[in-house]
């Protein structure tokens, strides 16, 4: 790829969104990478500030923290784009990337910076993200362990189809992630992709 890109690592979380971004990170050329998690400790103190219990599947964190998160890194994003070719960020994206409107206005912004989007779905079978949550013991994973069913139920592990641009080859590659085999295999496609091999 000769032109600018903003990436997108998402998934569900638990399917290895983390470790592939580090991983692509470490490996890849001229590229900034942006982890939302990091804000963590902000949205924490909210939390903590507004009185309420530390619970991102909350009422709470859906109407007061949720879309700032998203707006803060997207922000950062667009600053990086403007000085470095691939801005990676990780981050779950869940109501995003099935939003039509969202992805075209997404890409509209990106053309004005000379950039295209690609996303990265990986591609994770459901009880094997279920056995990396319970081995990661984080405490944002609380309730979704705690509540399983109810949780998986409100969770689309489907392919974001609708992401495919026809004019755009690289707008939406896929990272199967259930087995160490299938990720190396995906790993090697995509370091193809950014002609990183």
């Amino acid at each position: 790829m000769s032109e600018k890109r903003l990436i997108f690592v998402t998934s569900p979380p638990a399917c290895g969104k983390t470790r592939l971004s580090k991983k692509l990170a470490t490996e890849m050329k001229h590229i900034v990478y942006l982890d939302k998690d990091t804000l963590i400790p902000l949205s924490k103190q909210i939390f903590a500030v507004a009185g309420q219990p530390y619970n991102r599947s909350s009422d709470f964190f859906e109407k007061e923290i949720r879309d700032y998160e998203y707006d803060v890194i997207m922000d950062l994003a667009f600053e990086a784009i403007k000085y470095e070719d691939y801005v990676m960020v990780n981050a779950p994206f869940t109501r995003e990337i099935r939003d039509d409107e969202y992805i075209s206005s997404l890409r509209a912004k990106l053309r004005e910076y000379g950039a295209k989007l690609t996303v990265i779905w990986i591609v994770t079978d459901p009880e094997v993200c279920h056995q990396r949550m319970i081995k990661r013991g984080s405490d944002r994973d609380t309730w979704k362990l705690e509540h399983w069913d109810e949780y998986l139920s409100s969770v689309n592990f489907s392919i974001p189809e609708n992401l495919r641009d026809p004019d755009d080859e690289n707008s939406l590659l896929l990272y199967y992630n259930s087995t160490d085999e299938m990720a190396a295999e995906s790993f090697a496609r995509l370091m193809k992709v950014f002609d990183q091999d």
